[in-house]
């Protein structure tokens, strides 16, 4: 099998699976004892820790984005080392995600969220449930190449507003938000920002401003079940899991020393391989396109954009049967939490596609363990299915 599904998961690193594997097996013990093996656990979980605070805010330069075919290098604007908050483990992206939501509005008197149509359904499902409860949502619109309209936000956030929720990157469309810039327009009106860095991090820097930052293991070659939040000294939600309070706490529940080696580990690959990883996605991206050739439009912006995700339509063409008709290949029509519901993408429908429009489009995610021959031979084959469908009666 071909897999070119790297939005809904990523193959486990070996270095990851090898940094798991003693936590595993002999180094069983709880972190939370006080026993000398259940010490042994916890430093390792705090070296992660580190790791994964490094991966957010590096102090040296490295590749931005690819962005329109180059890759280049610009200095951090993030907050130094991430010292001037704390990072808690969590059981992925979606817990970390209802903590910060669900979170900072017990702790504010305000009461208003303002996020993104084009959200994940972590937020947007979260938002929903807060609306039930009081909270007024506004969910911003995006244009047709999926950016979100600053006007728009400006008059949308005030000062009844507690909290403003945006994404780095799109799981489905793969584009990049101006996180800075909201980040601004929160703080003007003293609201928070919280950033979904899911499918950012890892791949490029995370901009200055977000008071709270969310990300997932599995998303850069680490294991599920395992993410984190990150919070700015004196922005941390009320806990969301009572009980022990093991995190910090922040968050009960016992860790999983392997889980939290593995992201640590992942974290710390991603660092390191910044700059190869960003290259060869560019490459890729070209690649992928080149072959795939005419008749193929891309859904988003083509220049804000990560260059691994690559959401696609084509005139006419099935998408569903398109993944049926190639089962050989992985791949899918947009985000693996949706895409069982049968009803066209959200994302898609807030670019101004049509339903049909929608369904002719699918999504193409590569990366790290991505071979050129693979992604050649499998965008031939895609192209090859479609144009067959267009000759059908």
């Amino acid at each position: 099998m071909i897999y070119l599904d790297y939005q809904a998961t990523t193959p486990v690193a070996p270095e990851v699976a090898a940094a798991m594997r003693p936590w595993l097996e002999e180094k069983f013990a709880n972190p939370h004892s006080p026993s000398t093996w259940g010490r042994e656990a916890a430093a390792a979980i705090e070296v992660a820790r580190e790791q994964v605070l490094a991966a957010l805010f590096p102090l040296a330069s490295s590749p931005t984005p690819f962005v329109s075919g180059a890759v280049e290098t610009r200095p951090s604007t993030s907050l130094g080392n991430g010292r001037e908050g704390r990072f808690a483990f969590t059981s992925g992206a979606t817990e970390a995600l209802n903590w910060a939501l669900k979170g900072t509005f017990e702790r504010s008197e305000r009461r208003k969220l303002v996020t993104v149509a084009t959200e994940h359904a972590a937020v947007l499902d979260t938002a929903e449930w807060l609306e039930g409860r009081g909270i007024e949502v506004v969910r911003i619109g995006v244009g047709s190449e999926g950016i979100v309209d600053l006007e728009a936000a400006e008059r949308a956030i005030d000062e009844h507003t507690a909290l403003v929720a945006v994404m780095l990157v799109n799981n489905e469309i793969g584009v990049i938000q101006p996180i800075a810039e909201l980040a601004r327009l929160a703080h003007a009106h003293g609201a928070l920002m919280l950033c979904d860095a899911v499918q950012g991090f890892g791949r490029m820097k995370i901009p200055d401003g977000p008071d709270l930052i969310a990300i997932s293991g599995h998303k850069i070659h680490g294991p599920k079940g395992v993410g984190g939040l990150w919070m700015r000294a004196g922005c941390e939600p009320a806990p969301l899991l009572h009980g022990g309070g093991q995190e910090q706490g922040l968050r009960s529940g016992t860790l999983s020393p392997s889980l939290c080696a593995g992201l640590g580990e992942a974290a710390r690959l991603a660092v390191e391989r910044c700059a190869a990883d960003a290259a060869h996605v560019a490459k890729l991206h070209e690649l992928a396109l080149a072959t795939l050739g005419e008749g193929w439009m891309i859904n988003g912006s083509n220049d804000q954009r990560y260059g691994g995700n690559l959401n696609l339509r084509r005139f006419g063409l099935d998408g569903a049967r398109l993944i049926s008709d190639l089962r050989n290949i992985a791949f899918s029509l947009g985000s693996a939490c949706a895409s069982g519901s049968g009803r066209p993408s959200h994302v898609l429908r807030a670019l101004g596609l049509s339903d049909r429009e929608a369904r002719s489009s699918i999504r193409l995610g590569f990366g790290r363990y991505t071979g050129e021959d693979e992604l050649v031979l499998a965008c031939r084959r895609i192209g090859d299915a479609a144009r067959a469908q267009h000759r059908l009666p």
